[in-house]
This record gives structure tokens, sequence and C-alpha cells, in this order.
């Protein structure tokens, strides 16, 4: 594998470079600006347009389209973007692999077949898409309109990665893990793939949690993703110097009598429980995980200190702007947010790996 340092975490090293760490303090008060500029535009994008928001202050109506809908769907896909990119640099860092992604360990894979059996057991119509936005079924009661699809993603996706530690027999052996978790996401896909086959339903309803959706965030998931997010990144923050170490290699990291059993296990919980939160949210949302850490790399080349909150920074930033396009593009319809982080996403990757291929001829 390239050790090309526009791709590799492997460059990272335990001590910063002079100017590093004042470079990505900037850069993180540039992010938090863009993202309240990008909170205010968020406001005002909508099927009614930007007038709303100036009609917010005199007319009802407004005013609960505005606080009630737009400013918790922007926030909130802010705070699954931030979840994404923490639990992605964490990933990348923890298996030293610059293609690690949070779904890495069957995360995703495990909330997609929970909330399949949550729609079989709600006879297949618990959620209804019609092109990027969902409705609960009328019949449903409050706490599973409120905790049902949420709760059982969240479930599905702890037990995806709980699956793939089983099946690697913890977390001594990276590379066991990492092919424990691939395992796991194409056997619990297939069990999904078979519940849809037997419940057809499903299919229509699985639409728009498997292209990822930001409509029907409120401001009881903001504040549950929010409550999640701040003791990760303190978390994660406090492990930088063990990523910093293992990016060095694990002989070089069990050298410096790092006990990286416990240690690896706490940032696999850290992982999955971000992962979890923001699919429960949000649905499955491609590259944002992946791409977040690259993008921060790019602006910083920082240590893993920096790195895991400019990540956090740059990947709700992410998916805030794509929500916001995803309003825009083909209006007053919506586009699933999803497609349009995979389509950036990939474009991106492809940009990054034609420049590391140029780079290397050039050698």
């Amino acid at each position: 594998m390239s050790h090309d340092p526009d791709i590799s975490t492997s460059t990272l090293s335990a001590v910063p470079r002079p100017g590093v760490n004042a470079r990505a303090g900037w850069l993180a008060l540039g992010l938090i600006a863009l993202a309240l500029l990008a909170l205010i535009v968020g406001a005002g994008v909508g099927s009614t347009g930007f007038d709303t928001v100036l009609q917010a202050r005199h007319d009802p109506v407004a005013w609960r389209i505005v606080m009630d809908i737009r400013l918790p769907r922007t926030l909130g896909a802010w705070l699954a973007g931030a979840l994404l990119g923490l639990s992605g640099a964490v990933a990348q860092g923890l298996f030293r692999n610059p293609l690690a992604d949070p779904y890495l360990l069957g995360s995703a894979a495990g909330a997609a077949l929970a909330v399949a059996l949550a729609f079989a057991a709600l006879g297949g119509a618990g959620m209804v898409a019609s092109g990027s936005t969902a409705t609960l079924l009328q019949g449903a009661s409050p706490w599973l309109a409120r905790w049902g699809l949420t709760g059982a993603a969240f479930v599905g996706a702890l037990v995806g990665v709980l699956l793939a530690l089983v099946l690697a027999q913890g977390v001594q052996q990276t590379l066991r893990l990492l092919l424990a978790g691939v395992v796991v996401g194409y056997v619990l896909g297939a069990v999904r793939d078979l519940v849809q086959l037997a419940y057809p339903d499903v299919l229509q309803a699985m639409q728009g949690f498997s292209l990822g959706i930001t409509g029907f965030v409120g401001w009881h998931g903001c504040v549950m993703m929010a409550a999640v997010l701040a003791p990760l990144v303190l978390v994660a923050w406090a492990m930088a110097r063990v990523l910093d170490a293992l990016s060095l290699g694990e002989a070089t990291a069990a050298s410096l009598g790092m006990p990286l059993a416990p240690l690896r296990m706490v940032l696999i919980g850290v992982l999955a429980l971000g992962t979890g939160t923001a699919v429960a949210q949000t649905g499955l949302i491609g590259f944002v995980g992946l791409v977040a850490p690259h993008l921060a790399r790019a602006l910083a080349r920082p240590t893993h200190g920096p790195l895991i909150l400019l990540s956090t920074l740059v990947g709700g930033l992410l998916l805030m702007v794509a929500d916001i396009a995803a309003r825009l593009v083909i209006a007053p319809q919506e586009l699933p947010v999803g497609v349009l982080t995979a389509v950036f996403g990939g474009i991106y990757l492809l940009w990054l790996m034609h420049r590391h291929a140029r780079l290397s001829g050039a050698m």
C-alpha cells in the first residue's frame, strides 16, 4: 500500500510540526463559521422558499415551518455528518487504512437488517418512501413512531459490530477484525435481502433508509445526536495519542507500553456508537465518513488530535451542504441526500487516486 501523505494515515507522527496546530485551529474556526452560515441558508431552503423565513416573525405557520422542520433538519444533518466524520477518522486510524469507513464493522448491514425486520413486523408499511420523503403509519403508536425505527437501527448497528468482534475473537488482531466486519456485512446484507423477498412491501419502505434521508430529523433526534457526539469527541481526543502510535505500527505502539487490547475496544466503542446513532437518525449515508478525514488531512496535515476535531467539523459541513443541495437540485422535489454524498464523494476519491498516481509517476 502506498504511503503517499495525501492518502495514508501512516505519515502522521506523534510529534506535531510547527504551525500545524495553529493552522488546524484557524481551520476549525472557519469550518464552524461556514456551518453557521449553512444553517441560516438551510432555514430558508424548502418548497415555500426563503420568504418563509421573512414571514416567520408574523406568521405562525411560517414560524413552525422554520423552527420545527427546516432548522432541526439542517442541524440534524450537521450532527449526523459530524458523527460519521468522527467515526471515519477513528476507523482509518484504528485500522491504519485510508479506505476504512464507519460502516466497516458491519454496523450499516446490521442497522439495515433491523429496520427491514421492523418494517416486516409492521406489515411491511411502517414507513412508505416517496422520493426522498417518508411518512410514518398513522396507525402506529407515538412511541413506535419516535423510537421504533430509530431504536431498531441503533440496536442493529451495535449487534453488527458485536458479531464482528465475536467472529474475530476479540480485538487483538486488526486484520482479523477487519475481515470479520466484511464477512458480517455480507451475511447480514443477505439476510436483509431474504426479508425483503419474503415481505415485498419492505422494498419500498426500505428505499428512503437505504438512500439516506434527513427530512425527518426533529429536535428530539438533534438532542440525541448532540448528547452522543459531545462525549465521543472527548473520548476520541483523549485516545489521539494511541492512534498516533498505531500509525507507526502495532509493534511500535506495544513497545511504548500501551495496552492495545482495551484501548482498541474503547476506539471500537466510539466507532460503533457514533455510527449507530447517525444511521439510526438518517439512514445509510455513504462517503461522508470516508471523505471527511481525507479532506481534513489535505487542509491541515494534522496529528490525530486535531484530525479528530477537523474530521468532525468537515463531516458535519459536508452533510449539511449536501442536505441543502438535495432540496435545491430538483426543487420543489428533493433528492435523497445519500445519492449526492455518493456522487461527490466518489468524484473526490477518483481525483485523489489520479493525483496520487500522477505524483507516483513523477518520482
